[in-house]
C-alpha cells in the first residue's frame, strides 16, 4: 500500500501572530512575515502554514491569496491549544551581544515562562533594546515549537527586584562561593521558582549578601568548573526543569 504523506507536512512553514485566531478567519499578512511566505518559502494558494498566536494554541491555515507584499491566509483547525508553562522565571543579568541571544534563545527552548534582565554592577551591558530581543524571542518560539512565548520583562536593578521579591517563589542563584548541588535543591523546593544568574565578572560582595538576605534566596552550585553566564543559565534552567519533571 502506498502510504498517504502527512499532512500539513514536517516541511510546513511556522509563524508567530500577535491577534487572536479563530477557525475560518481571514488572515492578512504583510511586511517581513508576507515576504517570508511568499519570497524566501515560494508560497502558493493552497499551500499550508501553521500560526500560533500566545492564545489560543496553534493553528492550521491554508494560504489563499499570494502577492508580492502581502499574504492572505485562511485559518482551518486548531492543531493543539496553547501549552502549560512551567512556572520558571530566568532572572539574568545583560551580557554582550551574541551571548545574551544566545541566553535567550535557549531559555525559549527549555521552556522558562519569563525572562527578567537584572541590572547589577558589574554588568558591561546596561542598555537593552527590547523590541529586538522579543523579535529573537518569537523566532526561537517558531522554531522550536512553543505555543506559549515567555514574557520578557523590562529590566530592574537586583536591589529592586530583591525588595519585591513575590512571597511563595524560589530564587535559586548560582553562587560562585558555592551552595547546595543544584539539582538537590531543586528537587527539596518544588514549586514556582527563579533562577538568578550574574554577569561575566559575578556579583561583589555586596550583592552576594543581599541576596542570601532574601528569604526566598538558595544558593546553588552548577560544578566544579567556571562556567560563562549564558553556559550557567542553560544549565541551572535545564536542571531545574529536569527536577519538575518537564524533561
Amino acid at each position: 500500500m502506498i502510504a498517504t504523506p502527512a499532512w500539513p507536512p514536517q516541511s510546513t512553514p511556522r509563524l508567530f501572530v500577535d491577534q487572536p485566531l479563530s477557525e475560518g478567519m481571514s488572515l492578512t499578512l504583510d511586511g517581513n512575515a508576507a515576504h517570508y511566505l511568499g519570497q524566501v518559502m515560494r508560497m502558493a494558494p493552497g499551500d499550508p502554514v501553521k500560526l500560533f498566536d500566545n492564545r489560543t494554541g496553534e493553528w492550521l491555515a491554508v494560504a489563499a491569496d499570494v502577492a508580492k507584499r502581502r499574504v492572505t491566509l485562511t485559518i482551518g483547525t486548531l492543531l493543539r491549544p496553547r501549552e502549560p508553562v512551567p512556572d520558571l522565571w530566568l532572572c539574568a543579568a545583560p551580557i554582550k551581544k551574541g551571548r545574551i541571544e544566545w541566553t535567550l534563545e535557549k531559555a525559549c527552548e527549555l521552556g522558562v515562562d519569563r525572562i527578567v534582565p537584572v541590572l547589577t554592577r558589574r554588568c558591561v551591558v546596561d542598555k537593552l533594546n527590547p523590541e529586538r530581543l522579543g523579535a529573537h524571542l518569537i523566532e526561537a518560539a517558531e522554531q522550536c515549537g512553543r505555543t506559549a512565548l515567555p514574557a520578557l520583562d523590562p529590566a530592574v536593578k537586583l536591589t529592586a527586584m530583591l525588595r519585591d521579591w513575590p512571597a511563595g517563589r524560589h530564587l535559586f542563584f548560582a553562587d560562585e562561593a558555592g551552595g547546595e548541588p543544584a539539582l538537590t535543591a531543586m528537587q527539596a523546593r518544588p514549586g514556582p521558582a527563579a533562577i538568578l544568574i550574574g554577569p561575566e565578572g559575578g556579583f561583589d560582595d555586596e550583592e552576594r549578601a543581599a541576596i542570601r538576605a532574601c528569604p526566598a534566596a538558595i544558593g546553588i552550585t552548577l560544578g566544579p568548573r567556571i562556567l560563562r553566564a549564558e553556559t550557567a543559565a542553560a544549565a541551572a534552567v535545564g536542571l531545574w526543569m529536569a527536577a519538575a519533571g518537564d524533561w
